[in-house]
C-alpha cells in the first residue's frame, strides 16, 4: 500500500501501468508537494477522450496536493509523435499550431484550477525553449548522451521498422526533443515527475535517465495503461467519429451519450477512471445487473460530462435524453441542424439528411440503416431509400426529428 494519498489513489483507480521508482516516488509525494507534467501536441483543435486519462491524472494530482503542469508541444508538434503510427503526421503550418494550441487550452478549464498558488496548474509551451535551440549544440550537449542501438529498441521506432513503413530522421528526433522537455522543466519549474500513456513509456525514461547524466537529479516516470473498451476497441473512436471534450466539436448531449452507452463491463472501470465517485459506491454499482445497470449509465454519464462542461450541462443533456427515450419528446438539447426551406419545398432525400445530421457518415451508412429499419423520421420508420423529407414532415414544433435506432436523433430546423 502506497503511503501518500498521490499514488494511493493513482495504484486504487487504475492508473498506474509502469513508473520508474514507485517507491521513491511515493516516498517523495508523502514528504513533499511534487511537480509534475503531461505533454499534449496541438495536431487538432481538440483534445478527445483518448486523452482524458491522462488530464484526470492531473486532476487527482491537484486534488491530492501536488501542482500540475499541461506542457503543449508547440515545438515537438512540428515533427509530430510517432508512436502508435504506420506513416507520418502531416507537417501543420505555424498558424495551425498556434490555433489548435488555443483550443486545447479551453479543454482544460473544467478539470483544472489555474493560477499562481502553490498547487494551482501552469501551462507551458516547448516552443519556447525548443525553438531557440541550435542544432550543433544540441548534437553535443545532449545527443551525445542518446544510443541509437537503444532509441532502435523503443517500441515507437520498432514497431514501425517492423511494418516496414518509413520513419523519417525528423521523426526519430522527436524522443530526443521530448527528454530534453523533461530536462528543461525539471530545471525550470522544479518538476520530478513526466507521466503519460503506456506508448510514451520509452520517450519518458529518455527523459529520467538525461536528467541524471546531465544534472546527476533523480526525477520519475509513470505511464497508464492503454484503455480499450470490453470489446477490445479504442478508447474514444466511435462510427461518427472522435469523441471531442470541446463543446464546439462535440455537443455536451452526444458526449453524455457516449458515456450513457457504455458497455455493461466497462461501468465500473469508467466510473474509478472518468469519475470522483468514492470506490465504495462505485463498488456497489458493479454488484448490479441488468437493467438495474442502466441508472449506473446515467450516473457514470451525468459525473463524466459535469467534469468536462459543467453540472448544468450535464443535467439538461440527462433532461434532453429522459424527454427523448422516455416520453418520445425532442429534447431540447438534441443537436439542431439547420435546412433550407426552399430545399425540403423540392424535397431533401433523407440519406443526404442523415448524412448532414451527422447521423450516417456516408450515403451507404444511411441507406444500410434504412434498408434495416433504424431510419426514422419523426419516429416512423423510413421505407423507402429514395424517401424525399419535405414542408409535411415538418412537426407542429417546427422541426422535423430523424432517429438512427433508439438512442441517437437529431432535429432539422428549416430556415
Amino acid at each position: 500500500m502506497f503511503s501518500s494519498e498521490f499514488m494511493r489513489v493513482l495504484s486504487e483507480r487504475g492508473y498506474i501501468h509502469q513508473c520508474t521508482d514507485d517507491a521513491a516516488l511515493d516516498a517523495l509525494a508523502a514528504q513533499e508537494r511534487v511537480t509534475a507534467y503531461i505533454g499534449f501536441d496541438c495536431t487538432a483543435d481538440s483534445l478527445h477522450v483518448g486523452s482524458l486519462v491522462q488530464i484526470m491524472m492531473l486532476r487527482w494530482l491537484q486534488k491530492t496536493g501536488h501542482q500540475p503542469i499541461v506542457l503543449l508541444g508547440g515545438g515537438t508538434t512540428k515533427i509530430g509523435d510517432p508512436s502508435g503510427r504506420d506513416e507520418s503526421r502531416s507537417l501543420l503550418t505555424e498558424d495551425a499550431i498556434a490555433a489548435n494550441k488555443m483550443g486545447i487550452r479551453r479543454s482544460f478549464d473544467r478539470f483544472l484550477s489555474f493560477g499562481d498558488g502553490p498547487t494551482d496548474a501552469l501551462i507551458v509551451d516547448n516552443a519556447d525553449w525548443l525553438d531557440a535551440l541550435g542544432y550543433i549544440p544540441l548534437l553535443r550537449d545532449i545527443g551525445a548522451h542518446f544510443s541509437i542501438n537503444r532509441m532502435l529498441t523503443f517500441d515507437s521506432v520498432r514497431l514501425r521498422l517492423d511494418r516496414e513503413q518509413p520513419l523519417s530522421f525528423l521523426e526519430f528526433n522527436y524522443m530526443i526533443l521530448q527528454a530534453y522537455d523533461f530536462l528543461e522543466l525539471s530545471r525550470r519549474a522544479d518538476c520530478r515527475l513526466q507521466m503519460g500513456g503506456s506508448d510514451q513509456w520509452g520517450n519518458i525514461v529518455n527523459g529520467v535517465e538525461l536528467a541524471r547524466r546531465i544534472d546527476a537529479r533523480q526525477v520519475f516516470g509513470l505511464t497508464t495503461p492503454l484503455i480499450t473498451l470490453s470489446s477490445g476497441a479504442k478508447m474514444g473512436k466511435t462510427a461518427q467519429g472522435a469523441v471531442w471534450l470541446n463543446a464546439d466539436r462535440l455537443s455536451p448531449y452526444d458526449y453524455w451519450q457516449y458515456w450513457r452507452n457504455t458497455d455493461d463491463a466497462d461501468v465500473g472501470r469508467f466510473m474509478r477512471l472518468f469519475t470522483e465517485l468514492p470506490l465504495d459506491e462505485i463498488a456497489r454499482h458493479e454488484a448490479l445487473e441488468g437493467a438495474e445497470l442502466n441508472e449506473s449509465k446515467k450516473l457514470l454519464a451525468n459525473q463524466a460530462t459535469a467534469l468536462c462542461h459543467g453540472a448544468d450541462a450535464a443535467a439538461n443533456a440527462a433532461e434532453t435524453a429522459r424527454q427523448t427515450f422516455e416520453e418520445g419528446a425532442a429534447g431540447a438539447d438534441l443537436p439542431v441542424i439547420d435546412a433550407a426551406r426552399s430545399e425540403l419545398e423540392a424535397g431533401i432525400p433523407a440519406i443526404v439528411l442523415f448524412q448532414k445530421a451527422g447521423l450516417c457518415e456516408s450515403g451507404g451508412a444511411a441507406r444500410r440503416l434504412i434498408r434495416g429499419g433504424g431510419a426514422r423520421i419523426n419516429g416512423t420508420a423510413i421505407e423507402s431509400e429514395t424517401r424525399a423529407v419535405g414542408p409535411d414532415d415538418i412537426g407542429a414544433d417546427g422541426r422535423i426529428k430523424l432517429s438512427a435506432g433508439k438512442k441517437r436523433h437529431a432535429l432539422i430546423r428549416p430556415v
